[in-house]
């Protein structure tokens, strides 16, 4: 099942997506399904351009992330040495988050901003010190995100705060897909419709279920916390007015406009 969030000018709302891609209607719900039981108005309304679609989550505590998760990718950027036997963990802020369509804003401080697409896990209720037997029952769902990174500045500094967290460094969306084989999965991105990275979920050296016990050692998840579990190798320079798409099979497209001002 998709749940997205979205707006028509008002409030936000929540609403189950309906239909096949390019034909998709959303049937409104009550409230927010991922806190409370959501029901079904009885409205619906279709996918169309006086539908804006936001972010389907703003975590209300954090955002974890894992760094190194694909030895491709690892080796990608060898200033930072070989994927470790353990992935990185850091954090992302809830104010880095946007939804589809928003523009991310390349930080004034950098010149090397990249892509990066990766699988999105939402936790559903309170989780610490899951096995990864029991891990699923902890999730509530899966979404395409961008952890938008400034590489200069990953390069020159030990603390990836400055080069992981500015605002709209998070990109996430279209919606929350509840049932996704999330083992084997293709992920993929695009910059001006050309291919950048092309990789599946099978080729993480931690997979979903391992990834979400980890983090639960380390620290007590809520519902809404966000896990991203790391990137293929392929990640790319973002310029502006470029427009950055990352596609997860079986679950959608999320697409972004890229800015500098000033």
């Amino acid at each position: 099942m998709r749940i997205a969030r979205f707006t028509t000018g008002e409030e936000p709302r929540f609403a189950i997506v309906d239909g096949d891609p390019g034909a998709e209607e959303l049937v409104v719900l009550t409230g927010d399904p991922m806190y409370t039981p959501g029901t079904v108005t009885g409205e619906r309304i279709k996918l169309t351009d006086d539908v804006r679609l936001l972010a389907p989550v703003i975590p209300r505590s954090k955002v974890v992330c894992l760094g190194k998760n694909y030895e491709a990718h690892a080796k990608e950027i060898p200033h930072r040495g070989p994927a470790p036997d353990v992935p990185i963990l850091f954090l992302k802020p809830n104010t880095a988050v946007i939804g589809p369509d928003d523009p991310i804003v390349l930080p004034s401080y950098s010149e090397d901003v990249q892509l990066e697409a990766e699988l999105a896990v939402i936790i559903s209720r309170v989780c610490k010190d899951v096995s990864p037997e029991n891990a699923e029952q902890y999730i509530y769902g899966y979404t395409c995100a961008n952890d938008v990174t400034a590489r200069d500045l990953q390069r020159l500094e030990d603390q990836w705060f400055r080069a992981k967290a500015f605002d709209t460094s998070l990109p996430l969306g279209p919606w929350i897909e509840t049932e996704l084989a999330h083992d084997d999965v293709e992920i993929s991105s695009r910059i001006n419709g050309n291919a950048t990275q092309n990789g599946n979920t099978r080729d993480m050296l931690l997979d979903v279920m391992h990834a979400v016990s980890m983090v639960s050692e380390v620290t007590t998840l809520l519902p809404g916390d966000v896990i991203l579990t790391g990137t293929p190798s392929g990640v790319t320079a973002l310029h502006h007015g470029d427009v950055v798409e990352v596609e997860i099979e079986d679950l959608g497209v999320l697409r972004n406009p890229v800015i500098r001002r000033g």
